[in-house]
């Protein structure tokens, strides 16, 4: 199994959560404006990934429309045509694809990209998505880390981006946010059992959970810290503490020297 070791360039430029988004100036989370802005404040940007119904992966976080957008029903029931014609509320970006984002980003920044849990619940997904996405990815040479909170999503990325960096993303799994999840599959998901079998190189953890025994286990072997979301100068402070790097939002985080 080939391990691939997060670059350094993720862990320096803090990560802008679904690009350096601001309402009050019709940047909206996930747009290529929001990604625009944080190229040109040199942060790396963080994203998300839906499928659509015609099998292309896009940059939303959502699995419905309802809460960014002035339609409703689920991404997975709109052609990726279709999306690219919603404009997110507030702004004149519409849905972007992948393949748009990295156009964009043109490898200027690093990329951490989220992808979501097309399985509704934590368990196995069937490749669609895992695949849309490592297929936007083909000819793209820029610094890109894939990872997922449904560690079957990051086992797929681990077959289809082998020479890509992997890590799961993991927190503390409460149950009023993972409905689709069993209480069980959450108490298993919380000790991050499968890192070692998905050959992951880092975690991107929640914040408020990061004194969780099982992270400084991790970064003992050498694992990668990092975490979300930071809201504030003064929670990054205590965040890096653990974590190496940061996801952030709402506030200027500084970019190291």
């Amino acid at each position: 199994m080939s391990i691939v070791p997060l670059p350094k360039d993720f862990l320096r430029a803090p990560f802008a959560h679904r690009g350096l988004h601001d309402k009050t100036k019709g940047r909206i989370e996930n747009s290529l404006s929001a990604f625009s802005a944080a190229v040109a404040a040199g942060y790396g940007i963080e994203l998300d990934l839906q499928l659509t119904k015609d099998g292309t992966a896009v940059v939303f976080h959502d699995a419905t429309l309802d809460r960014v957008t002035g339609e409703s029903g689920p991404v997975a029931d709109r052609t990726a045509a279709e999306l690219g014609r919603i404009a997110l509320n507030g702004s004149t970006d519409t849905i972007p694809s992948f393949a748009e984002v990295l156009l964009l980003a043109a490898g200027r920044v690093p990329l951490l990209v989220e992808l979501k849990d097309q399985s509704h619940n934590l368990t196995e997904t069937d490749g669609r998505l895992e695949s849309a996405a490592a297929e936007a990815l083909l000819n793209y040479s820029g610094s890109v880390a894939l990872m997922s909170f449904n560690p079957h999503s990051v086992a797929w990325m681990q077959k289809l981006c082998p020479r890509l960096p992997r890590g799961i993303t993991t927190g503390s799994y409460p149950s009023d946010e993972w409905e689709g999840a069993s209480a069980a599959r959450s108490d298993e998901l919380r000790e991050i059992p499968d890192y070692d079998r998905t050959g992951s190189s880092f975690i991107s953890h929640e914040v408020a959970d990061l004194t969780r025994p099982r992270v400084a286990e991790l970064k003992a072997k050498g694992a990668r810290i990092l975490c979300w979301t930071v809201r504030s100068a003064d929670m990054e402070a205590e965040a890096r503490r653990v974590a190496q790097n940061i996801t952030f939002e709402g506030y200027p985080a500084k970019i190291p020297a």
